[in-house]
C-alpha cells in the first residue's frame, strides 16, 4: 500500500509509460490519417479550411500530421519534432472546428492534445528510436 501511495517512481516505470503512451496514441491517431487518406477524394472538397490555404492544402497537412508523425511518434524517432504537428493539428480541431468545446464534440481533440503535449514535454523515453540512439 506503500509504494501505490508513493510519489516516488523508477526510470523503469517512467519509460514503460512513455511507451505505453506513445504506441497508444500513435495507433490511435494514425487510424485517423489513414482514413482521410484513403478517403481522401471524397474529404478534399469538403475538409476544414485552415487559415485560407484550400481544403486540400488543410487535408494533406492533416494527413501528414495524423498519419506520417504519428507513425513516427510510435517507433519513437525524431519524438518531440513529430509531436509538435500533432499539437499544431489537435488544436486546430479543437479551438476552430470544435470551437473550444472541450467536452463534447471536441472531447477526442481535447485528450489527443493532452497526451501529444504529454510527449513534448516528456520526451519519448529509452525505449525508442531516440533513445536507443542516444546512448
Amino acid at each position: 500500500m506503500k509504494k501505490l501511495l508513493s510519489i516516488h517512481y523508477s526510470a523503469f516505470a517512467f519509460n514503460a509509460s512513455m511507451l505505453l503512451l506513445r504506441v497508444a496514441f500513435g495507433i490511435l491517431m494514425m487510424s485517423h490519417g489513414y482514413d482521410k487518406l484513403v478517403h481522401f477524394n471524397e474529404r478534399k472538397s469538403e475538409f476544414y479550411n485552415l487559415w485560407g490555404i484550400g481544403s486540400t492544402s488543410s487535408l494533406v497537412l492533416s494527413i501528414f500530421a495524423e498519419f506520417f508523425c504519428a507513425l513516427f511518434l510510435i517507433i519513437g524517432l525524431f519524438t518531440r519534432a513529430v509531436a509538435v504537428p500533432l499539437v499544431i493539428n489537435m488544436s486546430v480541431a479543437l479551438f476552430s472546428v470544435h470551437n473550444m468545446d472541450f467536452f463534447y464534440t471536441g472531447e477526442k481533440a481535447t485528450l489527443f492534445l493532452i497526451g501529444f503535449l504529454t510527449i513534448l514535454f516528456c520526451g519519448p523515453g529509452r525505449v525508442s528510436v531516440d533513445g536507443i540512439a542516444s546512448k
